[in-house]
């Protein structure tokens, strides 16, 4: 039960449709196509197209998009993988014929093929009542007419301005007035404009084929991609079916591998086995074990998986109890576990969109142009800023995630579905790279073990053990974080907030629907 006199959200409730984002005016816009008669795709193509003008540090329609979609709630759950592929030019001997070892962030090669636009239209049309015709609309608004910019994405706009004035057409597209946006500047964007124009009349065909792709193309190759036309129009959407876990009653679903969910499954099934309530929520035992459980999970991730279209990733054998249990007696209270020390790429920038609509059809929605700002390069006339999710590939032959050839990467962007007894329950995410796996399980075992309602859950302090240190938040008592370096962890306190959570939850015996939105965002849940 929340504490009133404690600063803090309330949860949002409605009986009808709810939709929860990092932004209010996506939240609004997701509200406005569902009154409308629209479907809960449709909400999150709306609110996410919006986003990708108004949040820019963190989507758009320069990079990619997977989502988890159940119908009514109860039916067969959809799962659709909208991440791009590498150039077909991009093999491993050409970088290290040229001393290339690992894929410059900021460079033509961090640019896989956006996937975002074709994964929307795929959606819509097997969710969706709405085109893109309508549903570009409002993002259409807010780059010719002007939005108002947030303070938490006025942050990510300073912290990364060095990137920025760096970046390819970015100083001219993404800084105006030659500084970092603040809170309350109003931002054009005409050339974007017009791209989300052609797409909304000519549907994905004006991203993927003629003069939008061009632009792309000889933008890229420009600074010395390899990407080419053929690329960009042999590009599809993958609709398969989710892979999931049982944790304490509820099954919990993530998107298939070249997505990173099962890394979040192998933490649930490692902590499934423990506890958790002999602790308290704020602990160090509480915090030392999610540790260990993602220190195994991402070495797993880091040795195991890549795009199953190129590599075989052994899903069953990664699930089965048995690969936890080949790891859960070695895990102690008192010092941590010897393991490689992991260290991906980077720390991408995301928005996750959680919808559920007035006939119960449930979206878990993320999109993502990876690290914030992407390759901080902008496509030289159409205003699309263009993602650096290639930097997610290794250059390393024989490993699974090695760049290759029409190869899609190993990704950061995880949506999460929960379902009891083949009901949805939780469409959820936690946005923030590497931490998504981490942040995800942490709502969930609040929730499920500590008897959080979906707010406080989002609330709760984290960590993240990254890089051999326990990034850990401000809000985690000093008392814990001795504990820890007790037993043997680094640890570092972080000044920004880390990742950003949506979520609903759904009551089918009272008929209502519960929201929780992260305040470490700019966003809200909203319902009617």
């Amino acid at each position: 039960m929340r504490n009133f006199h404690l600063a803090g959200r309330s949860t949002v409730h409605a009986q009808n449709a709810m939709v929860a984002t990092s932004h209010p005016l996506a939240a609004l816009t997701a509200i406005e196509v569902m009154r409308a008669g629209g479907t809960a795709a449709d909400a999150a193509v709306a609110a996410c197209a919006l986003l990708g003008v108004i949040e820019p540090q963190s989507t758009g329609i320069g990079g990619d998009c997977f989502a988890l979609i159940q119908p009514r709630g109860e039916g067969k759950i959809v799962a659709y993988n909208g991440s791009g592929r590498a150039p077909m030019a991009a093999k491993a001997e050409w970088y290290l014929e040229r001393k290339i070892h690992a894929v410059p962030l900021t460079s033509a090669h961090a640019v896989s093929i956006p996937g975002a636009v074709d994964a929307w239209a795929t959606i819509l049309s097997d969710h969706g009542k709405f085109g893109l015709d309508t549903l570009l609309q409002p993002a259409i608004k807010a780059a010719e007419e002007g939005y108002v910019v947030a303070p938490r994405i006025a942050f990510d706009w300073k912290n990364w301005f060095d990137k920025l004035k760096k970046g390819t057409n970015t100083e001219r597209y993404l800084l105006p007035h030659g500084r970092p946006a603040v809170a309350g500047d109003v931002i054009h964007q005409p050339e974007l404009g017009k791209t989300l124009r052609a797409i909304a009349k000519d549907g994905r065909d004006a991203f993927y084929t003629g003069a939008i792709a061009q632009d792309m193309v000889e933008t890229l190759r420009g600074i010395g991609g390899l990407h080419t036309l053929e690329d960009f129009a042999a590009h599809t959407t993958e609709t398969t079916s989710p892979i999931g876990t049982l944790y304490k009653g509820l099954d919990v679903w993530q998107c298939p591998p070249n997505g990173p969910g099962i890394t979040m499954l192998v933490m649930l099934n490692i902590l499934s086995r423990f506890d958790l309530t002999k602790f308290p929520a704020l602990s160090v035992e509480r915090f030392h074990l999610e540790a260990e459980a993602a220190r195994i999970a991402y070495v797993m991730r880091e040795e195991h998986v890549g795009d199953p279209a190129h590599v075989k990733v052994d899903v069953a054998r990664i699930l089965a109890k048995e690969f936890a249990d080949e790891h859960i007696g070695k895990i102690r209270m008192d010092r941590l576990l010897d393991l490689p020390n992991v260290a991906p790429p980077m720390n991408p920038s995301t928005v996750y969109i959680s919808v559920v609509d007035k006939d119960c059809n449930v979206c878990s929605f993320i999109n993502s142009i990876a690290q914030a700002f992407g390759s901080a390069i902008v496509s030289n006339k159409t205003g699309v800023l263009l993602q650096n999710r290639a930097g997610g590939f290794r250059i390393q032959p024989g490993h699974p995630n090695c760049i290759g050839p029409g190869k899609r990467p190993l990704h950061t962007i995880i949506p999460a579905l929960v379902t009891k007894a083949g009901r949805a329950m939780m469409p959820y995410g936690v946005m923030g790279g590497q931490y998504q796996p981490v942040g995800q399980t942490h709502v969930l075992t609040n929730i499920v073990d500590y008897g959080c309602d979906v707010q406080e859950a989002i609330d709760m302090p984290r960590g993240l053990h990254y890089e051999g240190v326990y990034q850990l938040e401000d809000g985690v008592p000093a008392t814990i974080v001795e504990g820890l370096k007790k037993i043997g962890h680094k640890t570092t306190t972080l000044v920004p907030p880390l990742g950003g959570a949506q979520a609903i939850w759904i009551d089918w015996d009272k008929g209502t629907l519960t929201g929780g939105s992260d305040p470490r965002k700019d966003g809200c849940a909203l319902g009617y």
